[in-house]
Order: structure tokens, then sequence, then C-alpha cells
């Protein structure tokens, strides 16, 4: 085992013993919506939007908890309509005071796990800007400890995006999944 891989496997350990992974609720839109704004990385959807996400999406999305069950961490998905066996992974976000812990990693692996089977998922789509290095670095890692093959293409060129100034949002396709 490496020195990082060690630092993971003890980060994820700090994790389980201190915090919980569970199942988004609405009453967790706004604190959700607050760690996307607060991540100066993501596109901020409205905070309408989380609370909608929390309601319709939930049994695709994690959140991880502090002791005192506020949210701390979040993964929102969805089923993709066109290709049923394929989750895609809209937002990944850790609270600046609990980054490093592996919470990111430790959520998309619980998610995943929680729904291959029931769900029949075989492969995970997520899009990463080429500036977001810390997301490039959790699909990647996710991928290896899947054992999953990962292919990289650009989805949306930025000059699609209104706002003029999008950087090209690059598709990742991890899989196949094992259930």
């Amino acid at each position: 085992m490496t020195a990082a891989q060690a630092d993971l496997a003890g980060a994820r350990s700090e994790f389980s013993r201190l915090r919980t992974i569970d199942t988004p609720r609405v009453e967790d839109g706004a604190a959700i919506w607050r760690i996307a704004r607060d991540s100066e990385v993501l596109d901020l959807n409205s905070s309408y939007s989380y609370l909608l996400w929390c309601r319709d999406f939930a049994a695709t999305s994690l959140v991880a908890r502090d002791d005192g069950g506020a949210p701390v961490a979040f993964v929102t998905g969805y089923v993709r309509p066109e290709r049923p066996e394929t989750l895609v992974v809209w937002q990944v976000a850790v609270d600046r005071g609990q980054r490093g812990k592996g919470l990111a990693g430790a959520l998309l692996d619980e998610l995943t796990a929680r729904i291959t089977g029931e769900l029949g998922i075989t492969a995970v789509e997520t899009t990463v800007t080429p500036d977001n290095t810390a997301s490039d670095r959790l699909f990647t890692a996710y991928a290896a400890r899947h054992g999953a093959t990962l292919e990289r293409e650009v989805l949306f060129d930025g000059e699609l995006f209104p706002d003029g100034v999008h950087q090209p949002e690059v598709l990742y396709r991890i899989g196949p999944l094992s259930p």
C-alpha cells in the first residue's frame, strides 16, 4: 500500500467513525445549495433546484452528515433516460472544513454500491471542466478503485454556453461497474 492509499484508507475510517451517509431530505436542500455555492468551482443552480433535487432524485443522491446531522458533503445524480444503465453524477461537493477526508470518494462509492444492483447501473457519467483538477482526480481514482475503464471526450464546447466564458465540459464515462 502506498502512502497515498494509506492516507485515503485512514481518512475513510475517520469518516466512518464520525459521520453518516444518508439519503437527502427536502430540508437538506438549503445546506446543499450553500455547500455548492461555497465550493467556488461548481456551476451554482437555483436554491429551488436543490430542493427539487432532494425530493425527486433522492434515490440517486447522498449526503454526508456531521455529528449534529447537518449536511457537510453531497453527491447528486440521476439515471440517464436514454441509457437506463447509466448513473449521471450531476454534482459532488464537500464543505471546505471537511475536505481532504475522503468524503467525496466515500459518497461516490456508497452511492454506486447502493444502486448498481437495485437499478442495474453498470456505468457512471459525469462532466468535468479542464481546470477542475479535484474532480478529475476524484473520478480517475474512482474508476481505478472499481477496475473500470475511464473514457473522456468533450461533451459541450465552451462557446455553447450563453455567458461566453465557460470552459468546455468534458464527459467522463466510467464502466463497466460490477454489482
